[in-house]
């Protein structure tokens, strides 16, 4: 990392384009100020930049803030519910003119609504996916969708199969959804359904909690895939990737006291 020590020895981290250790960030509406902010200090880190729910069609400097994105190397992608309502109302060509237009790279495939059928979200995903990046979500705004970690399995592999280029494990911003229990804790029985259907270099796991990180950089190794992550916790995320904070420590540091 340019302007940074590097006398400790740290795991290796590849660069951008990044296959794997992919950090996916939610962009809740910076501006342009705050995301020439965040690029200075964590561009280098981030590999996805999701401008969440429908935040890019109400944002006037949304052309302006994509341009500096991509200059950094980061692939920027709309919100799944914004794709979800513009299918609904039959606007998804209009969505992909005005997105390629705006310099949209990566557009997220989801039904957190739970307004399309299986059948209408693989579609999107094979024609989206000749123009855009497609990043394919499984889970909704609630907890009670997919109903068995199996099915969750099941569906990221048919989104797979469709032409998705990543999958996306659904945390929403709060951690207590999807993959995660009403008190934040990891749903260990859907990861480990998941990993056996499909490989985990294509997968982001929604993250947005350092504790959540932790167990997915435990569990997964510091090449982990994750998402949502807020742009004030890019670095953060990458201290522990790099076993530098306590939770991720991959030696033990004690010193024994002189007898």
């Amino acid at each position: 990392m340019s302007g940074c020590p590097s006398f400790l020895d740290l795991p290796a981290r590849t660069v951008k384009p990044r296959m794997c250790g992919v950090t996916h960030v939610l962009d809740k509406g910076l501006t342009v100020a705050g995301t020439e902010a965040f690029l200075d200090q964590a561009g280098q880190l981030a590999d996805i930049v999701k401008i969440g729910w429908g935040i890019g069609y109400v944002d006037p400097t949304l052309a302006q803030r994509v341009r500096r994105y991509t200059e950094h190397g980061c692939g920027v992608s709309l919100g799944g519910t914004l794709l979800e309502i513009c299918a609904l109302q039959n606007r998804v060509r209009e969505l992909r003119e005005w997105a390629l237009r705006s310099g949209i790279s990566h557009v997220e495939v989801s039904n957190g609504l739970r307004a399309l059928t299986v059948d209408r979200k693989r579609a999107l995903i094979r024609e989206l996916s000749a123009d855009f990046v497609v990043l394919a979500e499984t889970g909704a705004k609630d907890d009670t969708y997919p109903s068995t970690p199996d099915e969750w399995a099941e569906e990221m592999a048919g989104d797979l199969d469709a032409g998705a280029r990543w999958l996306v494990a659904e945390g929403r911003e709060s951690g207590t959804v999807g993959i995660y229990d009403r008190d934040h804790g990891i749903r260990s029985e859907v990861i480990t359904a998941i990993l056996r259907r499909v490989p985990v270099e294509r997968v982001i796991f929604e993250a947005p909690e350092k504790n959540q990180q932790a167990w997915f950089i435990r569990k997964l190794g510091f090449g982990a895939n994750l998402g949502n992550i807020a742009p004030a916790d890019a670095l953060s995320l990458e201290t522990l990737r790099l076993g530098l904070r306590a939770d991720t420590v991959p030696f033990d540091t004690t010193v024994e006291a002189s007898a």
